[in-house]
């Protein structure tokens, strides 16, 4: 085809004004705005890591194009600063160049380590749009300064962690800080102290903020009960107010706001019915209001067109059933109800949520038995423990699960043999299978070595055969328990010895001999809990001297004979806090017990004696919230009994 050339050079002549156009937004940075963010960052006292970021920051490099946090407009004007994250801790009150630059637009100074007020003079930053101080450690009274921005349209002054000395509205409050500020679109106020009851926080808000689309006030002392004025807050597409003190009713107008994309009332005291409307919004992605009790409700039939991504609802007072449209919420991704009474079967059509990621369905009423989640594979956390769910699990169901972080049945009606696929998949960290009804032997796996698995507990099944040899191979787990099964074989210990990460140790009641012998103090190196209650021990095992890290050691029931060997008191940098030796046949010891023993054991109570049972009661710790700890010797001979009830008389009357 042939091109005119007159259009070629058209054609040409334009993408050199393109160029030059663009060589002057990134490229023309005026020489007097330079100077002047210079002079401020003189002023700043930041962390070395942050000074490495500013290197950019050079006198013979264009600001505009080069400076880390700077952006201009094509003019070579600075309309936008970010130094958020720079571990700023000082030199931020001077605002005197900050003022001169008339174009500037956004000022983001979040994430730093400021320690001290919001500094004054901020107003004189007459062109601001966006002001972001969040969680940079300001205290005390926010300035009236702030009340006469009046072109911001974004106001961002939240914290997460508010200290002793939080941010507040006092004087001036929120009625005096938002009056002026018409323009404001988005306003984050979390963990600010604002201190007002429902009728005062609702009408500022909703007769000075016309245009207002977000509001974010958690955690700032507010109280109830709803204001009906905040419908005139037409254009609100988010609303958070966790962890206040609401004690209110969800007002059903809260259903009119056509634009909620996210409502988030979290831990605020709601009780009352929860209106089914606000469900049924067309734009809302996101409902949270966990953590109220008194809030009662149950979940409506959802249309097709549902755009709900995230929906938690735990530790509320929402009954009923799942309905089968929920199946409709094909864009749902986060799906937490634990702590609930929902009731009833698991819907299959939970299969059409590809989409879903999270799922928390615990400690409900569920029956029946498990939908398919094969479609789901984005699943990276299952937890349905604590309800009446039965069935087999399906070898094949779970294979393809290959982000799965996080399994737990625990606690349910679960029967039938334990996939060995289960603990090869290439994400899984924890794998909580215990209190059911599981029978037959473990299948042998292979890889152990490079999975990721460091939490499995099996406990409390009915589990038979050998202690899988592929066990030996999970070297990052921290947690394995087995406790309460039917397993028949002797487990050396030091079989364990590649798994140095282990923390948690049970097999108590799991059937297991066990066979200490040829064990040192290197195995388990970070233990703090053993139990190994009820597997035909018949002596001390000799990894316990000298073990630094343990604190809970349970070697009940077992067949340990002989006198109690004196670097028991040795375990443990401090002491240990829990021990039980109960019905073993330990005798009189030659001397008395090691005084180590009982630094971190105080008595609580007086011990009782008699040929059945032998308990002393000790606690661990001083002042409230005691956690209580018991010391037993129950089984052994009634000498042991007397000898410990004097050694510990008499200290306790030091």
């Amino acid at each position: 085809m042939k091109v005119n050339p007159q259009f070629a050079w058209l054609i040409i002549l334009s993408l050199c004004l393109f160029n030059v156009e663009n060589t002057l937004v990134y490229g023309q940075c005026l020489e007097d705005q330079k100077a002047l963010l210079l002079q401020w960052k003189q002023n700043i006292t930041f962390s070395a890591t942050a000074a490495s970021s500013l290197t950019s920051w050079d006198l013979n490099t264009d600001c505009c194009s080069s400076w880390d946090g700077i952006k201009c407009d094509k003019d070579g004007h600075v309309i936008s600063i970010d130094f958020s994250n720079k571990s700023i801790t000082s030199g931020v009150e001077n605002t005197s160049s900050l003022s001169e630059l008339g174009f500037l637009k956004s000022l983001n100074l979040s994430s730093n380590n400021f320690n001290s007020t919001i500094p004054s003079g901020l107003d004189r930053l007459v062109n601001l749009t966006h002001l972001n101080l969040s969680n940079s450690g300001f205290a005390g009274q926010a300035p009236i300064e702030i009340s006469r921005m009046k072109r911001l349209v974004s106001l961002d002054l939240s914290t997460l962690f508010a200290g002793s000395n939080p941010l507040k509205l006092e004087k001036p409050d929120l009625k005096t800080l938002v009056k002026n500020l018409s323009e404001l679109r988005e306003l984050y106020l979390d963990g600010v102290n604002v201190s007002m009851n429902g009728k005062e926080w609702c009408q500022s808000l909703s007769s000075a903020l016309p245009n207002l689309e977000v509001l974010s006030l958690s955690s700032c002392s507010l109280s109830g009960p709803f204001d009906s004025s905040l419908l005139n807050l037409k254009s609100l597409s988010g609303l958070a107010l966790g962890q206040n003190n609401i004690t209110a009713d969800v007002p059903e107008f809260f259903g009119n706001f056509s634009k909620l994309s996210f409502l988030r009332i979290g831990g605020s005291g709601l009780i009352g019915k929860f209106p089914e409307k606000i469900f049924l919004l067309p734009l809302l992605r996101s409902l949270d209001v966990s953590t109220n009790p008194n809030l009662q409700g149950s979940l409506p039939e959802f249309p097709e067109s549902g755009s709900l991504e995230n929906l938690i609802l735990s530790d509320t007072n929402f009954t009923g059933k799942l309905p089968v449209s929920i199946g409709n919420l094909r864009f749902l991704s986060t799906l937490e109800l634990p702590n609930c009474g929902f009731s009833g079967s698991i819907p299959a059509s939970m299969s059409n949520l590809t989409r879903l990621q999270y799922l928390d369905l615990s400690s409900n009423n569920f029956t029946g038995t498990l939908p398919s989640f094969g479609s789901s594979e984005n699943l990276t956390l299952v937890n349905l423990a604590h309800n009446q769910l039965t069935g087999s699990i399906s070898t094949s169901e779970w294979s393809r699960h290959l982000k799965f972080v996080s399994l737990n049945l625990r606690n349910n009606l679960f029967y039938g043999t334990i996939p060995s696929n289960l603990f090869t998949l290439p994400s899984l960290q924890m794998l909580d299978l215990s209190q059911n009804r599981f029978t037959g032997p473990l299948s042998e796996f292979h890889n152990g070595s490079s999975l990721l698995l460091d939490t499995l507990d099996l406990s409390e099944n009915m589990l038979e055969g050998s202690f899988p040899l592929s066990f030996f191979n999970l070297t990052s787990l921290k947690m394995l328990s087995l406790a309460s099964n039917n397993f028949s074989d002797t487990l050396r210990l030091d079989r364990l010895q590649n798994l140095r990460n282990l923390s948690n140790l049970d097999l108590s009641g799991s059937k297991l001999s066990i066979d200490s012998s040829g064990t040192n103090s290197a195995l388990f190196p970070q233990v703090g809990t053993l139990k190994l209650g009820s597997c035909n021990l018949r002596t001390f095992p000799g990894f316990l001297r000298n073990q630094s890290t343990l604190g809970y050691l349970d070697l009940s029931n077992n067949q340990i004979g002989g006198k109690m060997p004196n670097w028991i008191g040795q375990i443990g940098e401090g002491g240990l806090f829990h021990l039980n030796l109960s019905f073993n046949f330990l005798e009189d010891p030659d001397q008395p017990l090691p005084k180590l023993l009982f630094n971190s054991l105080t008595v609580s109570s007086e011990p009782t004696c008699n040929w059945q049972l032998v308990s002393v009661a000790l606690g661990y710790g001083t002042g409230v919230g005691i956690a209580f700890c018991v010391v037993t010797f129950c089984g052994s001979w009634n000498r042991l009994c007397v000898a410990i009830s004097k050694k510990i008389l008499k200290d306790r009357r030091r």
